[in-house]
Order: C-alpha cells, then sequence, then structure tokens
C-alpha cells in the first residue's frame, strides 16, 4: 500500500528545492528520534540513546541517506513526485527491534506445562514427564514442512506488529539430520516470503533424542559428522550428494550455494549437554564456518560462560547463573551477553539474570525474546524491555539500546540494522506515545504504531498491510 495515499501519514510539507540526490521517504517532526548512533554500547554509554528532539530522517531504496532535525532535512534533501513523506506528528521514532534469540520455527504447543507450572512443576520435572523440548520435537517431526512455513510466517507477522524488524531463528526441533534440515530449510522459505531479515542459526544440540538417551556420545558423533556438513555443506560435498538423499525427505531442492545456517547454538547445561561436548561440537562448528553462539548457565552454572568467552562465541545467552569469572571472560572476548527475562518470568522458580553486574564487568548486554512454545511464549520486544527494567534494573534507555544496536551486535547486523544512521537499513519504528521511555511505562501495551522495513511501510497505526 501506497503510503501516499494515507492522509493521516502524509504531511503536505514540502523542502524546498536543494541539490542533494532525491530522497524516496522523508520522516519528519519526530517528537524524539532515537538514533543509537556510534555502535554497540558498554558500560556508562549504555544509558546514550543519540535522541534527536523534532528529529527527522531520509532514506533512498531502503537505505538512510540523512539523519537530523526536521528543520536541517527540509532545508536539504531533495524530494520529488514519488518522495513519501510521513509526519510523526510529535512521536517517537526508534530504531526496529532486533531480535536475536528465538526458536520460531515450531510444530504444536504446550499449554498443559503452563498449567503444570502454575501447580509447581519445575522445567526438569516437566521434562522428564515427556513434556519440554522433547513434546515439540515430536510434534516438529511430524509436520511437514510447508506446515511449518505457514506456522512460522503467521508468527513473524506477529513480531512486526510488536516492531520486530530482524529476528534470529534457531533449528533444534527436530534432532536428526532429516528434521534439523527440514526445519532450517523451512526458516529459509519464511525469509523469502517475509520482509522481516530473519537470521538463521543450527541447534541440533538443542537436546538429546529419544532415541540417543544412552549413547549421548553417539548423538554428539552425529552432529558433527553429519548435521553440521548438511548445516553448511562445502561444494565438494554438495557434489558429492551428500544431502541429495535428505531433499526427498524435505520436499525441496536444498540450496547447495550458500549454508543453511550463519551460527552454531548448543545448550550447555546440566543434564544436556557437557561442557567437552558442547566445546567439540562448537569446534566442529567453526571448522565448516558456523560462528558459535551458547546457550549458557540457564538453569545452572556449568561454565557455558565461560565456554563461550574460550570458542569465540558471538553471543552467550540466558546467563542467569553466569559466574562472575564466566562473565569477565565474555567481556574480555567481546562475546556478547544476551538477557532473556521473558524465560525467567514464564519459569517462575528461577533467578532473572544479573544484567547490572554484566554492564559493570564491561559486557555487551542485550535483550532477545527466547519466544519457544514452553518457556518463553512471549515474542513482543516492548513487553521484554519491560521486564529488563522491573526485574532486572536496567534503565529504560538501556534496555533499548540492549533490544536494538547491541541485540544487532549478537547476530553480527550491528553495521547494517540496529541504529539509524547513514548507510544502514531504514528499518525503523514509529511509537504511539512521546519518548522511548515510554515502552516500559507502559508495560510493553499499545507502544508501536508504525513499522518501516527497509524504507516500506509494513505496519501502519497498528494494522498489518505486508508481510
Amino acid at each position: 500500500m501506497d503510503v501516499s495515499a494515507q492522509p493521516e501519514l502524509v504531511s503536505e510539507v514540502r523542502p524546498p528545492e536543494a541539490p542533494n540526490p532525491e530522497v524516496d521517504l522523508l520522516v519528519i517532526n519526530a517528537g524524539e528520534l532515537v538514533t543509537m548512533a556510534g555502535g554497540p554500547r558498554k558500560g556508562a554509554r549504555l544509558r546514550d540513546v543519540g535522541a534527536v528532539p523534532n528529529g527527522a530522517l531520509a532514506a533512498h531504496q531502503g537505505m538512510i541517506v540523512d539523519v537530523g532535525t526536521t528543520e536541517e532535512l527540509l532545508a536539504r534533501v531533495q524530494t520529488g513526485p514519488s518522495t513519501r513523506i510521513i509526519d510523526a506528528r510529535g512521536r517517537a521514532v526508534i530504531p526496529g527491534f532486533v531480535d536475536p534469540h528465538t526458536h520460531l520455527c515450531f510444530a504444536g504447543d504446550r499449554a498443559d506445562e503452563f498449567a503444570m507450572r502454575l501447580q509447581g512443576a519445575t522445567y526438569a520435572e516437566i521434562a522428564r514427564a515427556g513434556g519440554g523440548i522433547q513434546a515439540t520435537v515430536r510434534a516438529t517431526r511430524e509436520a511437514a514442512c510447508s506446515d511449518l512455513v505457514e506456522l512460522g510466517l503467521k508468527r513473524l507477522d506477529l513480531l512486526a506488529l510488536a516492531g520486530t524488524t530482524t529476528v534470529e531463528i534457531k533449528s533444534g526441533y527436530g534432532l536428526t539430520a532429516v528434521d534439523e534440515v527440514k526445519q532450517l530449510t523451512a526458516i529459509r522459505e519464511m525469509a523469502a516470503r517475509h520482509h522481516l531479515d530473519i537470521v538463521p542459526t543450527f541447534m541440533g544440540a538443542h537436546e538429546f533424542p529419544p532415541e540417543y538417551r544412552q549413547d549421548r556420545e553417539a548423538y554428539v558423533d552425529l552432529i558433527c559428522e553429519e548435521m553440521l556438513p548438511l548445516a553448511a555443506p562445502t561444494p565438494e560435498q554438495a557434489d558429492a550428494g551428500l544431502i541429495s538423499l535428505l531433499e526427498r525427505a524435505v520436499g525441496h531442492m536444498l540450496p547447495h550455494e550458500r549454508p543453511l545456517a550463519i551460527f552454531c547454538d548448543v545448550f550447555a547445561e546440566a543434564g544436556v549437554f557437557t561442557a567437552e561436548q558442547s566445546r567439540r561440537i562448537l569446534q566442529a562448528a567453526k571448522r565448516v564456518g558456523l560462528r558459535p553462539k551458547v546457550h549458557a548457565d540457564e538453569l545452572s552454572d556449568l561454565g557455558g560462560a565461560s565456554l563461550a568467552a574460550e570458542v569465540g562465541a558471538i553471543s552467550a545467552d540466558h546467563l542467569l547463573f553466569a559466574s562472575e569469572r564466566g562473565l569477565a571472560a565474555m567481556a574480555k572476548a567481546g562475546t556478547v551477553a544476551v538477557c532473556l527475562p521473558g524465560t525467567a518470568f514464564s519459569l517462575m522458580d528461577v533467578p532473572y539474570a544479573n544484567a547490572r553486574r554484566m554492564i559493570e564487568l564491561g559486557c555487551t548486554v542485550a535483550l532477545g525474546s527466547d519466544f519457544n512454545p514452553g518457556s518463553c511464549p512471549a515474542y513482543a520486544m516492548p513487553f521484554i524491555i519491560t521486564l529488563a527494567c522491573m526485574h532486572m534494573r536496567m534503565d529504560p534507555s538501556e534496555a533499548l539500546a540492549a533490544a536494538t544496536i547491541n541485540a544487532a551486535a549478537a547476530i553480527g547486523l550491528e553495521g547494517r540494522v540496529g541504529s539509524l544512521e547513514i548507510g544502514k537499513q531504514a528499518d525503523f519504528v514509529i511509537l504511539d506515545v512521546p519518548g522511548h521511555q515510554h515502552i516500559p511505562y507502559r508495560m510493553g501495551q499499545g507502544v508501536v504504531a508504525c513499522v518501516i522495513k527497509r524504507g516500506r511501510l509494513l505496519v501502519e497505526e497498528g494494522r498489518l498491510l505486508r508481510r
């Protein structure tokens, strides 16, 4: 839908002639334009959101070409008949939210587990009763690739309505070579059919499947020797027909020209993958070109934070029980600390990650949703920001930086998204409030008015226009 046809968004103001190249998108009259300029933040700088009062932004072909005050941009940008001019009408404009940690590709649900937790059942007790990850594995294995795609597209629509413009999605509910590739193929298909940017992560090491519970080392062998090469096959492997047997099972011709995943994640946790098993998998992942991530110290201090620093992981996520030594090692290594307060909120029987200490130690702290069918059905980043402020004692400015530019750093995209700067994608959100401080104050509810992705209007006044 052409924004120029929407009178409530379009200003009649036209800037004067100027020698600069014509822009195709101009946003003016932002009560507060939050730029997050200058890269990921640490320490005291985490509170600097780079706000421009009465701000404006210009873009051309989906990329930002100018940022400043409305007066400045009206004086120096050139528009034409095809330029879309959006009047923010005093509302805040912020970078699109970046969600660096989700398990969005799945079938089924686990609503029954919610009731069990209310009765006092723990995560481990639910898993021993056949629930947890294994329940979703059963449902996902039974689903066709096309079913996973359709379910995922609907969920991506919900994320867009909540202001997320870039999202990481993991596999990990297949736990066989065929089903992990099926998930990764579904994620790729979602990326081809939806406007949101999607970053795929292989997570065959999410849990041990039932058929390998008594021979865990054999499953680690399977991940290292078969699954990882399938997630990131070399040209030689593709030519040798390594993945041909999977094409019939998945129902798609698998793309050989580039990997199905960018990262490899491991659930390093007591009762799941040991530190040594996790290290072996992550080292094997690096050999096939996948960068490590770690589900670290979520339910106990297994040393996952230290392991993440050791293997050069781009991020370590959860960190509820991470040791100070591990967090210090992450800060030194430059491993991003991704906090997922929605999980602690949902599980109810675990502490929240110590974000304040992470900040003091010099970690780059990010926020993600951990959207999944069991331990965190929440997907809206404004709500995650609320939880971070209320339960992890983060300042609203810190939390917003953690959910934008720092979250982008957790998936290696800080040079492209997460801030509103010249040369970056025109991914931004017009809030229905005058300033970003209102996001947690409103408990994350009703704050997103419009969402623009690469210069295209996806959400207008709370209504999805396109996927």
